[in-house]
C-alpha cells in the first residue's frame, strides 16, 4: 500500500505542483485547499484552514487512516505592507495562517508516523526571512515555521521521522503575481537579486520538496533548504 501524504495549499502553485510530484513519486496523494481544483492527482478535500475547529476536525479524521505519514505544510498568506503601516490585526491573520495548519495538523499525524517508524515533514517557508522590504507579517511567520521545524527535527529524530524546510525564492505563482504584476517594480526588485535571473517554476520547488519526502533523504534534517537561484547569496 502507497505512503500517505498530506499537502495543504494543495489546489494550485507550488502546492499543486508539490501533489503531482509526489504523486509520481507514489506516493497516496491528499490535497486540501479553501478552492478545489477540476482535477487532482489524489483525494482532495475543500476546507478554509483560517478556520482552526475545522482544521482540528479534518485533522482527528486524517489521524485515524493511520497510513498517513507525510506532510508538506506550504499553504501561506502574504500581503505588501510598509513596516510602519502593519496593522496587528492583519499581522495576526497572516501569522496564524502561516503557522498554525502546519502545527494542528502535524500534531494530528505525528502518531502514525511513530508508529510506522517513519515520517516526513515538509513546511515551505521562504526566501524572504534573511529580510526583504513590504513582508513584515509574512516574512514573521515563515521565520516562525522555520524554527518550529528544528524543534519538530530534534525532538522526532528519535522515531526515524525527518523535519525539513523549503525556502523558495521570487516563484511564478498565482500569490507572487497577485503582489507582483509583470512589468512592476516589484517584479524588477525580486529579479535583480537572483544571479540566475529569473522566477523559480512551482516545480523546481516541488522537485526539492519531493527529494525531501523520499528514502534518499532519510538522514537528512532541520535543514532550511532554498530554491532560490542563488538569491540568498546576496544581491548581484
Amino acid at each position: 500500500m502507497a505512503r500517505g501524504i498530506l499537502v495543504t495549499g494543495a489546489s494550485k502553485g507550488i502546492g499543486r505542483a508539490t501533489a503531482d510530484a509526489l504523486a509520481n513519486a507514489g506516493w497516496s496523494v491528499i490535497g486540501v485547499a479553501r478552492t478545489a481544483p477540476l482535477s487532482f492527482p489524489g483525494s482532495f478535500t475543500q476546507l478554509d484552514l483560517a478556520d482552526a475547529a475545522a482544521v482540528a476536525a479534518f485533522g482527528r479524521a486524517l489521524a485515524e487512516r493511520g497510513d498517513i505519514v507525510g506532510i508538506v505544510n506550504n499553504v501561506g498568506l502574504a500581503r505588501a505592507e510598509v513596516f510602519g503601516d502593519v496593522d496587528p490585526l492583519d499581522f495576526t491573520t497572516i501569522m496564524d495562517i502561516n503557522v498554525r495548519p502546519a502545527l494542528q495538523l502535524t500534531q494530528a499525524l505525528v502518531p502514525a508516523m511513530r508508529a510506522a517508524r517513519f515520517g516526513r515533514i515538509i513546511n515551505v517557508t521562504s526566501l524572504v526571512v534573511r529580510g526583504m522590504p513590504f513582508r513584515t507579517s509574512y516574512a514573521a511567520a515563515k521565520a516562525a515555521l522555520e524554527s518550529l521545524t528544528r524543534t519538530m527535527a530534534i525532538e522526532l529524530a528519535p522515531d526515524t521521522i525527518t523535519a525539513n524546510a523549503v525556502a523558495p525564492g521570487p516563484t511564478e505563482t498565482e500569490l507572487f503575481r497577485t503582489n507582483n504584476p509583470k512589468g512592476s517594480p516589484g517584479e524588477a526588485r525580486y529579479l535583480s537579486s537572483v544571479p540566475m535571473g529569473r522566477l523559480a517554476t512551482p516545480q523546481n520547488v516541488a522537485d526539492v520538496i519531493a527529494f525531501l519526502a523520499s528514502d534518499a533523504a532519510g538522514f537528512v534534517t532541520g535543514q532550511t533548504i532554498g530554491v532560490d537561484g542563488g538569491a540568498s547569496l546576496g544581491r548581484v
